[in-house]
């Protein structure tokens, strides 16, 4: 039996954003809730936090301020998909339905600079969405509680999000 299909949220943007940070697919938990990187020992918040000098324990619209103030903007590779919990290798091929990039970047053409939230991110819209010209693309290692990697190695990659672009 098949998984139920799963919608994603909205992008985090605004006119401000020249980043755009996309992972591939909240989470159970995250979906659950109706809010990115939920799950506790997701190190975005943190790592986010540090680099950009807001609270990861704040209320979750301050993060999200916190973020767009920062010109970071927050969205999924894809917009919908069926996955049975919340692994990104669960994720049924045959089910991919990848958010609208091009519209993204022509109403936020600000946005230059484009990060993945690990390799499943990359790879997805690499197949699914293209690349756009105008836009530098980077993967970052994922923030991940299933990406175990020595402590400070994901906050050392991740610090590129707080330098401006060249």
């Amino acid at each position: 039996m098949s998984a139920p299909v799963r919608r994603g949220f909205p992008p985090v943007v605004d006119e401000h954003a020249t980043i755009l940070i996309l992972g591939s697919f909240p989470s159970a938990r995250s979906l659950a809730v109706g809010q990115y990187y939920a799950n506790p020992r997701n190190a975005f918040w943190p790592i986010t936090g540090e680099l950009l000098g807001f609270d990861a324990a704040a209320p979750y619209e301050t993060r999200l301020a916190a973020l767009r103030s920062a010109g970071v903007a927050l969205w999924d590779v894809l917009r919908a998909c069926r996955r049975a919990g919340s692994a990104d290798s669960a994720i049924e091929p045959k089910s991919l339905v990848p958010n609208d990039f091009g519209r993204l970047f022509a109403s936020y053409p600000a946005i230059t600079r484009v990060y993945f939230n690990g390799a499943k991110a990359a790879e997805l819209y690499r197949r699914l969405a293209g690349a756009d010209e105008q836009v530098e693309y980077r993967r970052l290692p994922s923030t991940s509680p299933a990406h175990a990697v020595r402590p400070g190695v994901k906050l050392a990659a991740w610090r590129e999000i707080s330098v401006p672009a060249s």
